[in-house]
């Protein structure tokens, strides 16, 4: 086949009517698809389903290794076990870790509502004194993230992504600014690219010099444990407070953490790790907003485990079931969009997206051509701050939740509404 840019106007004209045909097809089937979020699907979920016998009114198991009991106020920092799970988890010291809520997202969330209202260590006066305070986004990214900041008052600058990481020349260029108070990254498997950042870009993370004293990187390492090949080529980030605090630079750090892409969603356990001080910091602020997080479920996700090695054990479990997924999107796009030049994309080994790179100027039309056929995709722009894609060309795809007899259909007519997108713009340049 010939690359679409390098068609004649009447091979695109005939292209085009192919296209349309084979899109009319499968608008006729009243498809109900969905690709957009990334949710763990019902197969995973019930991997997790015998951890809710755990600890009941027969099993009795209320008390922690310090004798606490669980089902009473207090340990506003999580009970010590459970801290140190998620310290081997994030490549923490346990007594820099602080287990609370269940999402990551949420920790994000608290933390810069604290730094806004109150400062951090290091502030001379909160953030949100500073009208023209700054936040770093490395994109594509986590649209919830550029979310947050947005609702905090921050003006959202796009760092690029490269393959390994944040582009660091321009992250040290800009915190030379000292309105620029913080970055959001996901440092592996990032969403939706599925990079992981290399050890040069973490060391240069954790060798920065900002010269806004309240400076913080905001480390959401979502995927850390979320490998599709555990047992085979699998990504590996060093843990960003360590090499940190080797620095002197401890307190620029908050790494986050979550199960909710491990056990339930909206019934896991988040945790953040960072220096002594932030620490300190950030267990006095919870202790103003809640009197005891839920140990409970800290102690059910502790027996469930027991330690890193076994939710190693379960990742695999979970990788199993997902894996063919991503297998079959990849072939998909392989056959559908690799000889027609109008598209890249990633081939991860963890996460839960893969990203699609589209002819400049044609995501919305894709989405759009989609959603009329009976997709529903993640809005385009959504992976750049604001909503705004400069080149209106990323998408990204979520295969987990989907059944896996849906996909191979769902990324035909993608490919298909990718195609026609790039037909019609190339003809309308003609």
């Amino acid at each position: 086949m010939k690359k679409y840019c390098e068609m004649t106007k009447e091979e695109l004209l005939s292209e085009k009517e192919l296209l349309e045909k084979r899109y009319s097809e499968k608008k006729a089937l009243g498809l109900k698809l969905d690709i957009s979020r990334g949710k763990p699907c019902p197969e995973q979920l019930a991997l997790s389903a015998p951890m809710l016998d755990l600890v009941n009114s027969k099993t009795e198991n209320f008390k922690c290794e310090n004798g606490f009991d669980i089902r009473n106020y207090g340990v506003v920092d999580g009970i010590p076990e459970c801290r140190r799970l998620f310290a081997e988890i994030l490549d923490a010291d346990p007594d820099e870790v602080i287990v609370t809520g269940n999402s990551s997202l949420n920790l994000f969330y608290d933390l810069i509502a604290h730094a806004v209202c109150h400062g951090v260590p290091g502030s001379e006066r909160p953030w949100g004194e500073d009208k023209n305070r700054k936040l770093l986004c490395p994109a594509p990214g986590y649209d919830r993230h550029f979310a947050v900041g947005e609702l905090f008052g921050f003006e959202l600058v796009i760092v690029k992504m490269n393959a390994d990481g944040p582009d660091m020349d321009e992250v040290e260029r800009l915190i030379a600014d000292p309105s620029v108070k913080g970055i959001i990254c996901v440092p592996k498997y990032s969403n939706p690219q599925g990079i992981s950042f290399s050890e040069e870009v973490v060391k240069r993370f954790a060798n920065l010099s900002p010269a806004a004293p309240d400076f913080r990187i905001f480390w959401d390492n979502a995927y850390v444990v979320h490998d599709l090949y555990p047992d085979g080529e699998k990504d590996y980030v060093p843990s960003l407070l360590r090499l940190a605090k080797e620095n002197g630079k401890g307190n620029m750090v908050y790494m986050l953490g979550s199960t909710s892409k491990i056990t339930f969603p909206t019934a896991g356990l988040a945790a953040v790790a960072s220096s002594a001080e932030n620490t300190a910091d950030f267990k006095r602020m919870l202790s103003f907003q809640n009197i005891g997080p839920d140990k409970i479920n800290q102690m059910r996700h502790v027996l469930f485990f027991k330690d890193l090695d076994g939710v190693l054990k379960h990742m695999r479990k979970q990788a199993e079931i997902i894996r063919p997924k991503f297998e079959t999107v990849l072939a998909v796009l392989k056959a559908e969009l690799g000889e027609t030049g109008i598209a890249r994309w990633n081939s991860p080994k963890g996460g839960y997206f893969v990203s699609a790179e589209l002819l400049p100027g044609t995501a919305k039309r894709t989405v759009a051509l989609c959603k009329e056929a009976g997709l529903t995709l993640t809005g385009a722009g959504s992976v750049y701050p604001y909503g705004k894609d400069p080149e209106d060309s990323v998408l990204r795809i979520a295969p987990t939740f989907a059944p896996a007899a849906e996909l191979p259909v769902a990324m035909e007519l993608f490919s298909i509404a990718a195609r026609l997108a790039a037909a019609e713009k190339l003809l309308s340049e003609k």
